[in-house]
């Protein structure tokens, strides 16, 4: 349902030093839009179209439907958000982590959404930042308040998960590779092989919020996954196409502790604990924006509130079933 985004993706991709031998497009809108958009607009790209039914829409299983269509050559797999731009080495640089045969995942940098800044010698630093490679990040207000209280990974590297969960992604801009424990579904890239092995998960209907957290854990049984900082897009977050507020707050929650309990099934008491209390914490402070925004946002935010707390009191009630291992 997002044409627009996507002539501006394809767009970027027509400019890459690495153009990819096969582009799926696995379309789950409802009206003629995109596929018109196709027609009338012939990008000089290897591009294959589909319009999934009702039974396949959804982000998840539209993945699936796109691995299905893959070339038997195929070696490595992109998985793009089409509100994504590219910039033209982008696909060059997600390759290279796969030249170790012991990585079977990679993603890269978005540059629209990072407030790492380069270190500066003599210039005092602020007192609540994170730290990493000769960058520091400075905290938000709701971080700083978990760093008060104990309950920010400030001694965890961005892209790994405590135990506890709540972990944070954004790392800096050093055009350096990190190995983590989750990547970004708006741009993670596998090897084909892996897929032979597992899918993405059912679990996650429609909008998908966490699926690549899941698909990452599962998939990091098989090999490391890797940040490449090089490899680098912007991330435009378009507004079409996503669930209400409401619904987005307790996929928030819910999703939350499936992939939590699915990275650490045993976290002990304490960071069970924890894991609830930031949750609380994080829904609270999405109160706040009730008091702080104009009516819309405000609106937004307590629905996302509401299903913040409704999901968190149905989690003390029934869990989800998690997968065997």
């Amino acid at each position: 349902m997002r044409p627009q985004s996507l002539e501006q993706l394809l767009s970027s991709v027509v400019t890459q030093t690495v153009i990819p031998d096969q582009i799926i497009i696995v379309d789950g809108s409802t009206n003629d839009d995109t596929q018109r958009l196709l027609e009338h607009h012939k990008f000089a790209l290897p591009i294959t179209y589909t319009r999934v039914s009702d039974k396949n829409r959804g982000l998840t299983n539209q993945r699936n439907v796109g691995i299905s269509m893959l070339n038997d050559t195929s070696e490595v797999v992109l998985f793009l958000d089409d509100d994504v731009i590219l910039e033209n080495t982008f696909i060059e640089h997600i390759l290279v982590p796969f030249t170790d045969a012991d990585v079977v995942g990679c993603d890269g940098w978005i540059t629209n959404e990072s407030s790492w800044k380069p270190i500066v010698p003599d210039v005092p630093l602020p007192q609540y930042c994170q730290q990493l490679d000769g960058y520091y990040l400075p905290l938000s207000a709701r971080d700083r308040i978990r760093m008060l209280l104990g309950f920010f990974p400030s001694n965890i590297q961005p892209g790994c998960i405590p135990l506890y969960g709540h972990g944070k992604n954004s790392l800096p801009p050093t055009s350096k590779q990190y190995e983590v424990e989750h990547l970004m579904g708006c741009m993670m890239a596998f090897r084909k092989s892996i897929f032979t092995h597992i899918s993405f998960s059912t679990f996650f209907e429609g909008y998908g919020l966490y699926e690549d957290f899941d698909f990452s854990v599962r998939a990091s049984a098989y090999g490391k996954l890797i940040t490449n900082t090089a490899a680098r897009l912007a991330h435009y977050h378009a507004p079409l196409g996503r669930p209400n507020t409401y619904k987005f707050g307790k996929m928030v929650v819910r999703n939350g502790w499936y992939v939590w309990r699915l990275k650490h099934p045993h976290p002990g008491t304490q960071n069970t604990l924890k894991w609830h209390i930031i949750t609380l914490l994080l829904a609270f402070f999405r109160l706040s924006n009730v008091l702080t925004t104009n009516s819309l946002k405000r609106k937004q935010a307590w629905g996302d509130f509401c299903g913040r707390i409704v999901a968190w009191v149905e989690l003390l009630l029934f869990k989800p079933p998690l997968p065997q291992p």
